[in-house]
């Protein structure tokens, strides 16, 4: 059998049988020891689900996977970037070689340790924007915004993941935007019960909130132990 024909996801995303490919903003370079590959001129690298939950959530949505990518261009806010891994992919597709999509990316970490990584991957990448903080509050986000955003992706091991979710997506996204919520079970422990129970809750929250809708509820077990992703579309008024 013959390779199977790349489907392109986005822009910059394309999917080939089980693997994703973003195409790489600065040629020659990966950022975790990625494989990279040229087709033609475009350099890709391998956009591993094993270490991306939002690359998980592509794999495993029931969904179109390009409605769950921000468009190119778009200003995204990503909470609890680590040492930006995922957060260069969507830089690959949001902005592109040298930003002239224009797009922006606010990407907070509260790990000093791994804002020293973000930043040095920030140089070679403009429109992507570290930020040393607290993921929760929004005052540590607002400076930073030159608007409202398309697209947030939330990732942070506290208790109240979901209540903190829902309110930065009440403030900070656009109406029609999409938000997803990676949501890890072990750190809801103030909800008793198993990993069932404790993404039910999160689902009941979510749902309970006017201001969105839950369009999806990824499971991304296969690829990251006692997770779930949370897509949701901020409502329009």
């Amino acid at each position: 059998m013959g390779r199977r024909k790349p489907i392109q996801l986005a822009w910059g995303v394309r999917k080939e049988g089980r693997t994703l490919w973003t195409r790489n903003a600065v040629k020659g370079v990966s950022v975790r020891d990625e494989r990279r590959k040229k087709d033609s001129r475009i350099e890709w690298r391998q956009w591993e689900p094993q270490k991306s939950k939002v690359a998980a959530c592509l794999l495993k949505t029931k969904l179109d996977p390009s409605r769950l990518i921000p468009k190119v261009g778009s200003t995204c806010l990503y909470l609890g970037a680590s040492s930006g891994t995922t957060v260069s992919h969507i830089h690959d597709h949001v902005c592109g070689s040298g930003n002239h999509h224009n797009g922006q990316i606010i990407s907070v970490e509260i790990s000093p340790r791994m804002m020293r990584d973000l930043s040095k991957l920030c140089e070679l990448r403009p429109g992507l924007i570290p930020v040393l903080g607290d993921a929760r509050k929004p005052t540590v986000i607002s400076p930073y915004l030159r608007d409202k955003v398309d697209w947030i992706h939330q990732d942070i091991s506290v208790a109240d993941q979901t209540k903190s979710f829902l309110n930065i997506s009440e403030i900070f996204l656009k109406d029609d935007g999409i938000g997803l919520l990676s949501l890890k079970a072990a750190s809801e422990r103030w909800i008793e019960g198993g990993d069932d129970s404790r993404f039910k809750s999160a689902k009941e929250l979510i749902e309970s909130n006017s201001k969105v809708e839950l369009i999806e509820n990824v499971d991304i077990s296969h690829f990251e132990g006692q997770h779930r992703v949370f897509v949701i579309r901020k409502n329009c008024y």
